[in-house]
């Protein structure tokens, strides 16, 4: 992963290049990833809902119950570039999930009191 310093940076790198209708390169996609999921770990510290972005990373984060065996019951799934756009609020949440980019699952999964994320870890 990135140094801590460049992190944000990895964000504006991967939304600069969808902007210019270029897909992010790899390297810069798993670090924007990382970072905002690192974000989103610290804006919303627990281990109720599990987020996985394949293949860059998965968190879990949310206060509630915490999950420990077996398939949680709180998950959200999406690609990369659904993540970032979401987390990032260049996409809703509600628009992700009925258009099938964001899968979520269980009742404490709807991220959008946490949005958007800037990719720092410390505001």
């Amino acid at each position: 992963m990135s140094p801590a310093h460049n992190k944000s940076e990895s964000v504006k790198e991967a939304l600069d290049a969808l902007d210019r209708g270029v897909e992010p390169e790899r390297s810069v996609q798993r670090d924007a990833v990382r970072a905002l999921l690192a974000e989103l770990s610290r804006k919303a510290p627990g281990r109720s809902v599990e987020v996985r972005i394949p293949p860059f990373g998965a968190i879990q984060c949310v206060p509630g119950p915490r999950h420990t065996r077996g398939t949680p019951p709180n998950v959200v799934e999406a690609d990369p570039i659904t993540w970032l756009l979401v987390a990032t609020q260049r996409m809703t949440w509600a628009d992700a999930v009925r258009d099938g980019r964001l899968r979520a699952s269980g009742i404490r999964t709807d991220l959008t009191e946490y949005l958007p994320l800037t990719g720092r870890e410390a505001d």
